[in-house]
Formats: structure tokens, C-alpha cells, sequence
């Protein structure tokens, strides 16, 4: 990851090293970084682009971040992330994207998230976006969010 890259994953995930925990991080239309638990497993959807984030029933105090950094110029993507949330959870989901863009090309991630929540769980949502660069493509982010209460 070059430096634009690291600020960026600061900006929207407040990382500075690979979290503990679950994560999925995606750098220019790819994952750069991947790690599952016990309780959360992610799967890369074979059906369009995207992943499903499987979090299993009574799984407490566990995070799980999802970020997504992009720093190419005229790079546009859209992802579809399906948060399956069991019962009795309590969890944090930390998402967001970040675009460093330096050239002339649009550059734009839209994410379409949806939640499926389980009965009595808890889940704390934290979704950041940062753009930045000197280029004059503009930098677009258009995310979405759905939630199915069960």
C-alpha cells in the first residue's frame, strides 16, 4: 500500500494496521485483505460483486471492518455487502470509503449494504467517506443502506 492508500484507510476506518478481528479490505476494485473469525465469516458473493458478512448467533464484543480505498483515477465500482446478523449479537461494523484522486477521470465506489438483523441484537454502525486529491476528476461515493429487522 503506498502512502495515499494508508492515509485513506485512516480517514474512513481509523486504521493504521491490520485490525484484529474480522475484515475485508478493498483497494482498486479488489480485496487487498481479508481475515475471518470464529463468529464472522465473510464470502465473496459469486453472483455480482460484493460480499456476504455472516455473523453467527450470541457472538459479542466482535468488530468487523469493511472499508474500501481507491487512489486510481477513472476507477468506478459498485459492490453489493449483505450483513447476515444473528440473534442475540452485539457487534460493531466499521465501513467507508476513501478516494485519493490526482487525475482527470471520475473515480466512484457505490456500496449497497444490507442488513438482516436478528432478534435481540445489537449493532453499532460507523460509515465514513473522505475524498481528496489534487486531480480534477471528481470523486464520487454514493452508498446505500437497508435493514430488515427480524
Amino acid at each position: 500500500m503506498n502512502a495515499y492508500e494508508k492515509a485513506l484507510l485512516h480517514e474512513v476506518a481509523e486504521l493504521d494496521a491490520l485490525p484484529v478481528g474480522a475484515y475485508n479490505i478493498r483497494a482498486n476494485g479488489a480485496s487487498a485483505a481479508r481475515n475471518t473469525t470464529a463468529h464472522i465469516d465473510i464470502v465473496t458473493k459469486t453472483d455480482k460483486p460484493g460480499i456476504d458478512i455472516l455473523i453467527k448467533p450470541g457472538t459479542v464484543n466482535e468488530s468487523v471492518h469493511i472499508p474500501v480505498i481507491i487512489s486510481e483515477s477513472g476507477l468506478k465500482e459498485n459492490v453489493y455487502n449483505d450483513f447476515y446478523i444473528g440473534e442475540n449479537c452485539d457487534v460493531t461494523i466499521i465501513a467507508g470509503c476513501g478516494i485519493h484522486n490526482c487525475g482527470s477521470g471520475d473515480s466512484q465506489h457505490d456500496g449497497i449494504h444490507s442488513f438482516y438483523v436478528g432478534e435481540n441484537s445489537k449493532v453499532r454502525y460507523v460509515e465514513k467517506h473522505y475524498g481528496e486529491g489534487e486531480g480534477r476528476g471528481k470523486r464520487l461515493m454514493n452508498p446505500t443502506t437497508v435493514v430488515h429487522l427480524g
